[in-house]
């Protein structure tokens, strides 16, 4: 058996019971101009107890799929959201 997958990023939205969507970054170099770019992606994570919060750092790890597109579990919360940082965050999404 393989290695699950682990990622680390904040919380844009806990509107839906039990589960948050989580935003993570890396950095990749373009393959032409050799340019580094920031990506993200989405993934929705499945939160039983609803610890995770908007504007949390959590970190993530794969799990058999629990629904249509929910692949993850929230591990833990590594940093709990300020009133300020809530505020940007709002505006990205």
């Amino acid at each position: 058996m393989g290695k699950r997958k682990e990622f680390t990023g904040v919380v844009v939205s806990d509107k839906m019971q039990k589960t948050v969507v989580v935003k993570t970054m890396h950095l990749t170099r373009h393959t032409k101009y050799s340019k580094t770019i920031r990506m993200h992606q989405k993934f929705k994570a499945h939160d039983e107890k609803g610890i995770a919060k908007l504007g949390d750092t959590v970190s993530i790890i794969e799990t058999r799929p629990l629904s249509k597109d929910k692949r993850f579990m929230v591990k833990s919360v590594l940093k709990k959201a300020q009133k300020a940082e809530l505020a940007g965050i709002e505006e990205i999404v």
